[in-house]
């Protein structure tokens, strides 16, 4: 076939491949907006018909995608990841080495059965606490985690869109469709070497920014501006204490030493921010706020012991639970002309007053009996659900932005067992888009989930993407467009020896992943690498999901969506990447390349 003897509808193909490649690497249009484009293209200039149009919308890979999504917010919903990844951390100590290796893997694990996105978004703010007490710089730990995420989407056909589309795509040509694992004993190669490439060249490779150059925090930026005290201290009410018996007024925790008390827990019972008329009791354990020197000073005078390492209510304090919030005083509020003791601000909403903001001065310790003027500003600690409960009342006006992790650890077992039948749905043999759409339903029915917030869980930008990108594939095939192309590149390595062949598949689809995303790269390279296949006498099949995993291959450039996702959180910049990514490139060419040409192939 040569060009002057082209079919009309190959030339307008190939057109409309080249303006959605174009679209997709200048990036000045939205990818769902491409996608939508290129569909309705294909439509009105009559190369595809209606039902072939819009069959990326019954597609099997748009099903599990969102599916996925489901069962990842379901999962998510009920704080299992969050414990699991407090426990590596704490596994993980201080030592560098041992944080990188314990994180990528379980963020790597945990990716190949939700969206990779995901993964790093929840260890993110767990490492960022870790940088911050250990002194490690993050940019040191959060590309190695980031990478991780990304090669851990290859070891399983849900770990990433275009292993969850090859199947599609597959099917499309008659070829059989692969199991959930097949693709695992690569994974796990790329997986473990990426790791071992960090643990070996890490030093040399990684940025080495210090602690802080990636910008403070909303409450970092609160603490420092008003100097606001910010140790936490858990300390508990011993025999031996003269505390046990005393109110806080009577113990002079505002006046004496200047620390405020956030809570007071028993057993199962916690109480936060206590009535000041409250007594401490014998084996209590009471959360202090104040300044280390301060906080030094009350535990030593009472004889209290300082159990701050442990676990006992201390999540309650941690700053996605909790914080401060800068509250106004509006002229109309029935605070206004009272003092917080009449008001009874404590009993009403669970929250301490640390510095009160009154006539321009600054007020701290017992201003309990203060009266409080419109203008005012109260400085609050508290859990954000009660501080939420403060900005729904119409006294108040806070200032603070927040955001509130809703978690329901009720629903932990129903969430694990949806997504294992899932699973093992798909171990046994049904179709992987049946198996978990099967258990994102049973999460609704279960009611980890309502239904708005399993719709809400689905990234209709992602559906929107592959629906639209599919009649491309569908239209390179009908009209012989990927085997011209396939002819053409063939004509360059056919007399070459066939690790060339394979090495041209895995290069094609590492250049395409850089400059688009990686579900537009295998929805255009399918087609072109099933044509190369038929023209070499090779099985498509490994080929096609060959050309999937190295879509995955996209290191050298921030164009990932996970990279991208961190790079701000890093500190990074594109050379950081080129410098860290080259290597990590080449590995990962260089493995996959070996093992599909000599085990698979």
């Amino acid at each position: 076939m040569i060009l002057s003897s082209m079919d009309t509808n190959i030339i307008l193909v190939l057109a409309v491949l080249s303006l959605t490649v174009v679209l997709l690497i200048i990036d000045v249009v939205r990818i769902d907006i491409v996608a939508i484009g290129c569909m309705l293209a294909l439509g009105w200039t009559g190369i595809l018909n209606l039902q072939e149009m819009f069959s990326g919308f019954s597609s099997n890979a748009v099903i599990a995608m969102l599916s996925v999504m489901i069962l990842g917010r379901g999962i998510a919903r009920t704080g299992i990841m969050d414990e699991f990844s407090k426990f590596i951390i704490r596994r993980s100590g201080t030592r560098k080495r041992n944080l990188i290796g314990l994180l990528s893997l379980s963020t790597g694990l945990l990716s190949g059965l939700i969206q990779n996105i995901g993964a790093a978004a929840l260890f993110l703010p767990g490492i960022v606490q870790v940088s911050r007490r250990t002194k490690i710089p993050l940019s040191s730990l959060i590309m190695p985690i980031g990478f991780a995420a990304i090669l851990g989407g290859t070891l399983t056909m849900v770990g990433s869109g275009p292993l969850i589309l090859v199947n599609d795509l597959l099917r499309n040509e008659g070829h059989d469709a692969y199991n959930l694992f097949s693709v695992t004993p690569v994974g796990i190669v790329l997986l473990l070497s990426g790791i071992g490439y960090f643990l070996l060249f890490g030093n040399k490779v990684l940025p080495r920014k210090k602690v802080g150059e990636t910008g403070k925090t909303e409450q970092e930026k609160l603490v420092e501006k008003l100097h606001l005290p910010h140790n936490i201290r858990l300390l508990v009410v011993t025999r031996e204490s003269s505390l046990a018996g005393k109110t806080t007024e009577e113990a002079g925790l505002w006046n004496t030493y200047h620390v405020n008390l956030l809570g007071i827990g028993k057993g199962d019972n916690v109480v936060y921010a206590p009535w000041r008329e409250n007594k401490f009791e014998d084996g209590q354990t009471i959360a202090v706020l104040g300044s280390a020197e301060n906080l030094e000073r009350f535990s030593k005078d009472f004889q209290l012991r300082d159990i701050s390492s442990s676990r006992y209510f201390s999540e309650d304090f941690n700053p996605n639970i909790s914080g401060f919030g800068e509250v106004f005083i509006p002229p109309g509020s029935d605070l206004v002309g009272k003092c917080l003791r009449e008001y009874s601000f404590r009993k009403r909403y669970a929250v301490e007053p640390v510095i009160l903001f009154n006539k321009g001065e600054r007020v701290e310790g017992d201003f309990s009996d203060v009266k409080i003027r419109s203008g005012d500003t109260l400085i609050v600690f508290g859990r954000w659900d009660k501080i939420k409960d403060v900005k729904e009342s119409a006294d108040f006006v806070v200032l603070t932005g927040f955001n509130i992790d809703k978690k329901d650890k009720s629903k932990t077992w129903q969430s694990i067992g949806c997504f294992v039948f899932a699973i093992i749905l798909a171990m046994v043999g049904f179709p992987i888009s049946m198996a978990f759409l099967t258990g994102a339903l049973c999460m609704v029915l279960t009611r980890v989930l309502n239904i708005g917030e399993a719709y809400e869980a689905i990234e209709w930008k992602v559906v929107f993407l592959l629906a639209g990108l599919i009649p491309l594939g569908v239209a390179m095939q009908k009209t012989g467009a990927a085997m011209f192309l396939a002819e053409s590149i063939m004509s360059v390595v056919i007399d070459l020896h066939p690790v060339f062949f394979v090495l041209m598949v895995g290069m094609l689809s590492t250049i395409f992943s850089l400059f688009m995303s990686n579900v537009g790269a295998i929805v255009v390279l399918a087609p072109l690498v099933m044509g190369m296949a038929g023209i070499a006498g090779i099985d498509a099949r490994p080929l096609v999901l060959m050309a999937a995993v190295c879509a995955a291959n996209s290191f050298i450039l921030p164009t990932h969506q996970v990279n991208a996702f961190l790079m701000s959180s890093g500190g990074y910049r594109n050379a950081d990447y080129i410098k860290a990514g080259s290597g990590m490139t080449i590995l990962f060419l260089t493995i996959t390349v070996f093992l599909f040409y000599f085990f698979i192939i």
